[in-house]
């Protein structure tokens, strides 16, 4: 058996951690630079909050209602999933953890007999809950495509399941694909549930009772034809190890405001290439490619509704070294964004990509360039270390610049609870 456990509308539930007032309360979260909504409590769907809604066009309803609304508090949220997936790890052996996203995770129950499974479940979200705060739901099956649909129905009825269901029969299994709709089937997306419904398709169980050759045909070959022996009860998609090194990382902002001056792109291009450094040397690598990209703000068309369309720009860059010394990373994407920076222009969001990572203990050097300056690796372990104990960027570049009046609006984050000094939850 294997089994997902989802933490529910885990953002709002973060929130609700160190304001217990909050317990029944309809919450909703925003996304960055407080655009839309990307996390809604029980309490706020049945209010009829749609997910992903532009946050204006949802406002007179919230005001109407009483909604309480937060920022994203990222610093809170992520270190919250760290908990909640360690407590997972501290109760099953770490490799049968896989986690999937910031609030769910795959767990293997191979290990438990399948008669024990629900009692075992109820025992995981019991512990969950008491040690981190956090509420989930647990989906049991044979498979992960079974066990989302498991998730699904533990979700959707939350007081009848208790938060967990276990799919452990045929006709449990068949009973739960019929309530499924097409569209709610992992791995299946808008397009492909369309599809099918041309073709009759209308439920899981629907698609379940095709054979496999019309799900290659018609699924995207091998993917589709592993999708629907997960939907038989087969087993294709196995344990996937953790992944402890990226192969690119990327840091991008949408801006609090129109930016039209290049300081201010060269301050953020600067910090967000800070931060890739930072991630780089956490990681113990050096990159060989900077990539930087400008989004420059398009006035709308006749035929054009989305409200935040744009153009944009890319460049990139060859380094004669790899690195991860960040006067390098920043010089190198400051000297794209010159480039791509047209006067005139409104921005409204940039980025900063390195990428070509090798070993920063084994740099082949460029025969026709200068080797770094090995004390320069010991002075970015300082910062790293003066920050990390620090906080807030307490030693920072000069092109960084102090105001960053640019940055992303969050005009109604709460406090970082867990991770600053400053920010402690107060008891009364």
């Amino acid at each position: 058996m294997q089994a997902i456990i989802d933490c529910n509308s885990f953002y709002c539930s973060c929130e609700r951690l160190f304001a217990p007032t909050l317990q029944n309360a309809p919450i909703v979260v925003l996304s960055n630079n407080d655009g839309c909504i990307v996390s809604r409590s029980d309490e706020a769907k049945k209010l009829g909050i749609a997910m992903a809604a532009p946050y204006f066009q949802e406002a007179e309803r919230i005001k109407k209602f009483g909604i309480h609304t937060f920022s994203s508090n990222y610093h809170l949220y992520g270190d919250l999933s760290w908990r909640v997936m360690e407590t997972m790890r501290s109760l099953l052996p770490k490799d049968h953890v896989e986690v999937y996203s910031v609030d769910e995770a795959f767990v293997d129950l191979h290990h438990i007999a399948d008669k024990d499974v629900y009692d075992f479940c109820i025992h995981l979200k019991n512990t969950i809950e008491t040690w981190t705060g956090i509420s989930v739901s647990i989906g049991a099956a044979p498979n992960k495509v079974l066990s989302k649909v498991a998730n699904r129905l533990a979700k959707k009825n939350k007081i009848q399941t208790n938060c967990v269901v276990v799919l452990d029969s045929v006709q449990k299994i068949q009973n739960a694909l019929q309530k499924t709709p097409i569209e709610d089937v992992w791995g299946i997306g808008y397009s492909y549930s369309e599809k099918l419904k041309v073709y009759g398709i209308h439920t899981a169980f629907a698609l379940s009772m095709k054979d496999l050759s019309w799900g290659k045909k018609f699924l995207g070959g091998i993917t589709g034809i592993k999708l629907m022996r997960e939907l038989k009860g087969l087993q294709s998609h196995s344990m996937q190890a953790p992944r402890t090194e990226k192969k690119m990382i990327a840091t991008t902002r949408m801006f609090g405001r129109n930016v039209t001056s290049w300081q201010e792109i060269e301050e953020a291009l600067a910090t967000y290439a800070t931060r890739c450094c930072e991630k780089l040397r956490r990681q113990n690598s050096a990159a060989k490619c900077v990539h930087v990209f400008l989004l420059r703000k398009v006035a709308p068309q006749p035929y054009h509704t989305h409200y935040h369309r744009g153009s944009q720009v890319n460049g990139y860059t060859l380094l004669d070294n790899p690195s991860n010394v960040t006067p390098d990373i920043i010089k190198a994407a400051v000297a794209i964004g010159k480039t791509l920076f047209e006067e005139g222009e409104v921005y409204k969001k940039a980025g900063v990509i390195v990428s070509d990572f090798v070993p920063d203990s084994a740099l082949q050097t460029n025969l026709f360039a200068a080797p770094a300056d090995a004390r320069r690796k010991k002075l970015m372990n300082v910062i790293d270390n003066m920050n990390a104990a620090y906080r807030n960027d307490v030693l920072k570049f000069g092109t960084s610049s102090t105001q960053k009046n640019w940055k992303m609006r969050s005009e109604k984050r709460s406090k970082r609870y867990t991770t600053r000094w400053d920010e402690l939850c107060q008891v009364q």
